[in-house]
């Protein structure tokens, strides 16, 4: 019997020693896993000088800025209005493999508005009216080739068969290619109607803009490129902070914010004749 009992306690007492043993390694592991504070210290300074990508700063202009500001409208054919999907690519296609920086509305504001520049070659593609075959010819050849382009919209003819829809609209600027500025929202031709009408139209697209886009809406686009001094300051008025016309030329702050010139993309135009409408230096 007293056999029996130190038997019992020899395996309880073993028991109890393997038991203590798991807990002391348990232990000195979560010891040896847990950072001390020389080590947390380490691994926050070697998060915060982890390279971050470096923005460069823009240049500043010693001379005024001479913008090109490309102006299409219907990627497609029929008229002097269109230009062919492959002239589109080509042209695209020419301001990448050339390096050309394409700006943005806000960029091309900022650029503008304070004479300086984030590349020492800048353009900015605009296309009025948004037609439906900007998304269909117009954004696959954006995204392949890395450009951005400014559609100008008319908000009134969103419901319209040949015109993009609200919902194609948000679906393309979520790609990062394309953004969007005023074209009005009826197109009608401001130097014929009322100030009163012309107000109406400026503000009313920019309101839609701003809530439907969920943007500040920078840049008005002049249905048929007119205006008057009545325009300019109702666009002002409005909350614009520079306005296009169809004016041919490069744009020049000396034109006005409100009268910015632009060149136009013909259809037939050859890449040699491209390339010249982009021929200005910027120092």
């Amino acid at each position: 019997m007293k056999k029996h009992w130190w038997i019992l306690g020899s395996l309880i007492a073993l028991l109890a020693l393997l038991v203590g043993t798991v807990a002391w390694q348990q232990q000195t592991s979560k010891q040896a896993a847990a950072p001390t504070k020389d080590s947390r210290t380490k691994q926050r300074t070697a998060r915060s000088t982890v390279a971050k990508p470096k923005v460069k700063p823009w240049i500043k202009l010693k001379q005024p800025l001479k913008l090109p500001i490309l102006m299409y409208h219907s990627i497609s054919s029929g008229n002097q209005l269109r230009v062919p999907s492959r002239q589109f690519q080509q042209e695209m296609a020419y301001l990448q493999r050339h390096h050309y920086r394409t700006l943005t509305a806000d960029e091309a504001v900022r650029a503008l508005t304070t004479n300086t520049i984030p590349s020492k070659k800048v353009v900015w593609v605009t296309l009025d009216d948004a037609y439906k075959d900007n998304l269909t010819h117009g954004l696959p050849v954006l995204e392949q080739t890395k450009v951005h382009a400014t559609i100008n919209a008319i908000t009134g003819f969103t419901h319209k068969a040949n015109h993009l829809t609200l919902s194609e609209m948000k679906q393309m600027k979520a790609t990062g290619r394309v953004d969007f500025a005023s074209h009005t929202v009826q197109h009608l031709d401001l130097n014929e109607i009322t100030a009163a009408q012309q107000k109406t139209e400026l503000v009313n697209a920019k309101t839609w803009l701003d809530a439907k886009m969920h943007q500040n809406t920078k840049v008005l686009c002049y249905p048929a490129g007119r205006a008057d001094g009545t325009t300019h300051r109702l666009a002002k008025q409005a909350g614009y902070s520079i306005a296009l016309t169809t004016q041919e030329g490069l744009a020049q702050m000396s034109q006005g914010r409100y009268n910015l010139s632009r060149l136009r993309v013909t259809p037939g135009m050859t890449t040699a004749t491209f390339a010249s409408l982009l021929a200005v230096k910027n120092n």
